[in-house]
């Protein structure tokens, strides 16, 4: 059967990437490998990958869906699925720490219609992203060895797809089963140190959806419970400014990176006012 295009409402979409219950947050999780590409060199496993996003998303006055989350991805062990915390880069023989992935906030806004293929019982979401933006770390000398150059470029491509039966259901805030396909080509990371040698590295994962935080992998529950508690739930309100990103983060901890400090670096519970009293979640 060939999939055939047709155009919903963003209210599914928002069903499918979270919830219709702001109240609720809503967990995603991923596996995978990244490899590296370089030009005249066979192709190296340098990484498993396991990551979560915790996502919330709340209807405004004007008819809009504000989407805020959370993301941790993993560097793992190719071989023992250990978390990597150190890694000895192969092309230049230092051995240098290891920035997992910590992005706090993430966000998006949603309105109006999207297209999706429909294929029988199922509906696919596609989305072939290609980000392009100056840097942040082009600038500053003291990045020179950690940036691969002025302009951030990749290309990031999404397939979710989810019964069509839950997207039309009322009953239902949120679909029931979910798979996600993700492959992105993208730049050396900056924790690499790989300065501006050629190349890029190709990730591939696929993901679902959980039932709560207590679904997750255990390992993340464990990072989570002891080191990470900001991330059991979504932001609670769309945070004003910037997504965080690798870039941004690497940026803003440099000096622990050079201190060699465990990332991610702990992140506590969030605080939040409520009647005059500061309250945690």
């Amino acid at each position: 059967m060939v999939a055939h295009i047709q155009e919903i409402d963003a209210q599914q979409w928002v069903k499918t990437r979270s919830s219709l219950d702001a109240n609720e947050s809503t967990f995603l999780v991923w596996t995978g490998r990244i490899y590296s590409f370089v030009p005249g060199e066979k192709r190296q496993l340098l990484f498993k990958i396991l990551g979560m996003s915790v996502s919330r998303c709340i209807l405004t006055a004007e008819g809009r869906w504000d989407f805020t989350s959370r993301e941790l991805t993993y560097y793992l062990n190719p071989e023992t699925d250990e978390t990597v915390r150190k890694w000895e880069n192969p092309w230049t023989g230092e051995t240098v720490p290891v920035m997992h992935v910590a992005n706090s906030p993430v966000q998006g806004k949603f309105k109006g219609k999207l297209p999706v293929e429909v294929e029988g019982e199922n509906t696919t979401f596609v989305f072939d992203l290609f980000p392009n933006y100056p840097n942040p770390l082009a600038d500053d000398p003291q990045f020179a060895e950690y940036c691969p150059s002025a302009n951030y470029q990749a290309a990031e491509l999404f397939k979710i797809t989810v019964s069509s039966a839950d997207l039309v259901n009322s009953e239902l805030a949120s679909v029931t089963q979910l798979k996600l396909s993700w492959d992105r080509i993208g730049q050396w990371l900056p924790w690499m140190k790989m300065g501006q040698r050629p190349g890029y590295l190709i990730y591939s994962a696929t993901g679902s959806k959980v039932g709560g935080f207590t679904e997750l992998p255990p390992v993340l529950q464990a990072e989570i419970n002891n080191r990470l508690p900001l991330y059991k739930q979504a932001p609670k309100a769309f945070v004003d400014g910037e997504d965080m990103t690798s870039w941004l983060y690497f940026q803003k901890h440099f000096p622990a990176y050079l201190a060699g400090e465990t990332f991610p670096l702990s992140a506590p519970e969030e605080n939040y006012t409520k009647n005059g009293l500061k309250v945690s979640f």
